[in-house]
């Protein structure tokens, strides 16, 4: 049986070359970095070299790249780090800064931003604004300049969505915030910092900050052929951030805890290979997941969720009338295929997709979502397998359906 992965916005296989690169520091390079002696000398070079390349590849200030366990750590850190230091500016009786902070983030952003906004309502920290999306998970450019009012302070919209693979308009928003910034620096008001989660696009677009107009960018190594468990968060330099993780002094004094040498030389190896490669694995990415979207929009009852044009190269997502996502995975896995589904099963969420719901699709319809997730190494074989077996799975799940 011909094995197929299609789960790539989920995790990505380590690369060889980045499984080569980090396996001398889990034995013959195995110093702790913060020490003095030989072995700590050397995995701090080891840890700097790849703090260079992630820069270079945000074209950022190496001093600006922070490395954490995952995007999860890093998009905590970016917004309770922040809020944390601008309440802190509270202390100062001159402070011009407003006593209740408001962020602004979308209603299809990924639980780790979605979950921290409403830690931080919970705290009574900040107001938050969840904006709407139109039908195709995008988020609107007027209705986030609309939402910024004085005392807003963090705006954070994702770069790709996660599960349609939408290109949310991250350059747009971010001249709208610039100039917004314009005037409040003439004003004497304090800066609107903007952070994106550029987890799904590290491997496909480009993520050069300044491009972007962002302050804050987090990204986890998984996504892109590096090993699970590393991340990194950009911060501009100027940016005010608050460690929420107490102990040492490492990364700047913003992420205590013994570094993970392994993964972040990993992580910089991955990184480098994303950069040498993009345009030439875009493309091919590219017109695979295109020969796909046409050969499953042939089933009868089948819609593309997202946008049709502006989006990430690898993610092709469904919905599927008549069929349940669960049992559309279970019965592809058997033919050795992995996808996965926004659907409450697989999720573990008692409910629809936040996304699918968001983007105006009715419950009973997104429990018929399918996302395929293609990766640098997906084979035209592997397109040609999955369009072979997943009519079929389709027509034996709807029979097996209750009628009406």
């Amino acid at each position: 049986m011909r094995k197929v992965y299609l789960d790539n916005a989920a995790t990505t296989p380590v690369d060889k070359r980045v499984l080569a690169a980090a396996r001398p520091y889990f034995s013959q390079r195995f110093g702790n970095a913060s020490e003095p002696h030989l072995w700590g000398q050397e995995a701090r070079r080891a840890i700097e070299t790849a703090r260079e390349k992630v820069a270079d590849f945000l074209g950022a200030k190496p001093k600006e790249i922070i490395f954490t366990s995952c995007a999860t750590e890093s998009i905590n850190l970016a917004h309770k780090g922040l809020l944390e230091a601008k309440l802190r500016e509270f202390q100062n009786p001159k402070s011009q800064i407003p006593k209740k902070l408001h962020i602004i983030t979308s209603s299809v952003e990924h639980k780790a931003v979605l979950e921290t906004c409403k830690h931080l309502e919970k705290l009574g920290w900040a107001k938050v604004t969840y904006l709407p999306v139109d039908k195709y998970g995008m988020v609107r450019v007027s209705d986030v300049k609309q939402a910024i009012r004085p005392e807003t302070i963090l705006v954070s919209v994702m770069y790709v969505n996660n599960e349609v693979g939408t290109i949310e308009p991250v350059a747009e928003i971010g001249k709208v915030i610039k100039g917004i910034n314009r005037s409040r620096r003439a004003s004497h008001s304090p800066p609107l910092y903007f952070h994106t989660d550029a987890t799904q696009a590290i491997q496909y677009l480009d993520c050069e900050v300044d491009k972007l107009g962002v302050d804050l960018l987090s990204l986890t190594g998984h996504k892109f052929c590096a090993p699970k468990g590393i991340g990194a968060l950009y911060v501009r330099s100027g940016v005010p951030i608050v460690r929420q993780q107490d102990g040492g002094e490492q990364e700047r004094g913003l992420r205590a805890g013994t570094e993970n040498v392994p993964g972040i030389v990993a992580l910089g190896e991955a990184i480098g290979q994303v950069q040498r490669s993009t345009f030439q694995v875009q493309n091919r990415v590219k017109e695979l997941r295109d020969r796909l979207i046409d050969g499953v929009l042939k089933i009868s009852g089948t819609k593309l969720t997202g946008h049709p044009t502006k989006r990430a190269p690898h993610i092709a997502s469904f919905v599927i009338e008549g069929v349940e996502g669960e049992a559309m995975l279970l019965l592809l896995s058997d033919k050795g295929v992995a996808a996965s589904s926004g659907s409450a099963c697989t999720s573990g969420v008692l409910g629809p997709s936040h996304v699918l719901t968001a983007m105006g699709i009715s419950a009973e319809v997104s429990h018929g979502s399918l996302r395929f997730s293609l990766g640098k190494d997906t084979a035209g074989e592997d397109i040609d397998y999955v369009l072979k077996v997943l009519p079929g799975i389709v027509v034996q799940l709807r029979k097996m359906a209750p009628a009406a």
